[in-house]
């Protein structure tokens, strides 16, 4: 089983792979597409449906929503041609802070 870190760069890495294709079914793709207004509103979108079901919703449902806000924050980052590693980074600058 990989860790969670290995995971979520796999993730990003996917994004950028599919960015990258010629697949015109990509979802991923066609956001990049549509720009940097629609991914900002997708993250916004993502983020209080997450809210609220963290409020309001169960278990699963507060997990499937973090997962989309994930998806579309990593959209985000690549758009802004931000590495995971950059992200890594400024966290482990702030480790020690308080």
């Amino acid at each position: 089983m990989q860790n969670n870190s290995s995971f979520l760069e796999d993730l990003f890495n996917t994004i950028q792979k599919k960015a990258k294709s010629k697949d015109k079914k990509s979802y991923t793709k066609s956001l990049l597409k549509e720009g940097k207004h629609k991914i900002a509103q997708k993250v916004g979108e993502e983020s209080l449906e997450l809210i609220i079901d963290y409020l309001n919703g169960s278990k699963q449902r507060t997990i499937e929503e973090a997962s989309d806000l994930i998806y579309h924050f990593f959209v985000l980052l690549h758009s802004k041609k931000i590495k995971l590693n950059e992200i890594k980074k400024e966290l482990k600058k702030r480790q020690n802070v308080r």
